[in-house]
């Protein structure tokens, strides 16, 4: 029963703190109050200073994160709507799509390799750009963490989500495509999340963009990471 009670107030603590987080981001519209982010960090000193564990408080949260299935599932109705103009542009959805995989795999590597990782972070570190299930996966079959690799899959979609339009804008990128490629290829959900503020376009690129890499990076990365850490 006290299991019971401790689900529902996180669940509503949670809701809430989402909902306060939103309306500063929609009344201020800076990248840095991205309503994740900002949700993540009021959660995370919550804890801390009334001294509830993790485990305590994912007794609501684990319903919550029950839900990001569901929500994946509901991309495909932009992806149904947009279905005309991803024939269109398969080519140039196909060219970004493969080089943000490349670019995200080389840069990992390359970051590991520089820190002189050890194998268990490596792979822990590299699956970052795909979503967290299948990276959890990863990390789990290629000898690193899932729940690191879970954690740092949702850092690296806030980054993607703060920092991401900031940087296209500087360079010039304002198309839906290349907005929805980039998005959800670098910042996976959250990302397709920020595209969504965009529109129905962006949202449509940003899914198929987030769903093709998943599957590619699930095929491609545990046999990469076998061989070459």
């Amino acid at each position: 029963m006290m299991n019971s009670w401790f689900s529902f107030l996180f669940i509503l603590t949670t809701f809430l703190v989402f909902l306060a987080m939103r309306h500063i981001y929609n009344r201020f519209r800076m990248p840095i109050f991205n309503p994740v982010a900002t949700t993540t960090l009021v959660i995370i000193i919550g804890l801390l200073l009334t001294d509830i564990s993790y485990d305590t408080y994912m007794l609501g949260g684990w319903w919550i994160q029950e839900l990001l299935g569901p929500a994946v599932v509901a991309l495909a109705y932009p992806l149904y709507h947009q279905r005309s103009k991803i024939i269109r542009y398969r080519i140039p959805l196909i060219a970004g799509l493969l080089s943000g995989i490349v670019a995200g795999m080389v840069s990992g590597f390359l970051y590991v390799k520089v820190a002189s990782l050890p194998s268990v972070y490596s792979a822990s570190f590299l699956p970052k750009s795909v979503t967290s299930p299948i990276a959890m996966e990863i990390a789990d079959l290629t000898g690193g963490i899932p729940s690191l690799a879970a954690a740092l899959v949702i850092l690296s979609g806030i980054f993607g989500a703060l920092f991401g339009p900031v940087l296209m804008r500087r360079l010039g990128i304002t198309h839906y495509l290349g907005v929805g490629v980039g998005l959800g290829c670098a910042a996976h959900g959250i990302g397709t999340a920020k595209a969504m503020e965009y529109g129905e376009e962006e949202a449509a690129f940003s899914s198929i963009s987030m769903t093709l890499s998943a599957l590619l990076y699930a095929i491609i990365l545990p046999a990469a990471i076998h061989y070459l850490l």
